[in-house]
């Protein structure tokens, strides 16, 4: 399994949108492994989706249990998800692997439900809170061609250079 190559800001295709997963195969399944794969090369990556390594279809994965202290569902493979309902708001700061060089303050649902079906097409539904609700909406993003560039509460005072640590 390879590592894939990440679509990094201002590549066009990070605005296209994804069409669903109409086939739940073997070959579904070995793209998600070098997905998660990928996500976990990264300096704490906890998720990403398919149009960062120029697929775009609708796939997305999501891990944020290595956080201490998080209230989380474990590893979420997200195929053709969608978010049925949310509440609450609340402002975060954000960082992406598509965007290495920035984070930036994003303001997203504090609680979602979400329905999605896994990598066997196997339908699921759950709600999702804090930290794990931001990380869901943020990778479900990408599915519609959006960065969290695209979300800034303010470009002027929100959209911070990334710290280099050495």
């Amino acid at each position: 399994m390879a590592v894939l190559e990440i679509l990094k800001y201002p590549d066009p295709r990070l605005k296209q949108s994804s069409t669903p997963v109409e086939t739940f195969d073997d070959c579904l399944r070995e793209f998600i492994a070098e997905l998660e794969r990928t996500m976990r090369a990264g300096p704490g990556g906890v998720g990403i989706a398919a149009p960062q390594v120029a697929e775009f279809i609708r796939v997305a994965v999501v891990d944020v249990s290595g956080k201490p202290d998080i209230e989380h569902h474990g590893r979420l493979v997200l195929v053709n998800p969608e978010i049925v309902a949310y509440d609450g708001f609340t402002k975060g700061r954000e960082g992406c692997m598509s965007v290495p060089d920035y984070t930036g303050n994003v303001v997203r649902a504090e609680h979602i439900s979400v329905e999605y079906f896994d990598e066997y097409g196997q339908p699921h539904a759950l709600q999702s809170s804090g930290f794990e609700a931001r990380a869901i909406q943020h990778e479900l993003d990408h599915l519609e061609g959006l960065l969290f560039l695209d979300r800034l509460v303010s470009r002027r005072s929100d959209l911070f250079r990334r710290k280099v640590y050495t």
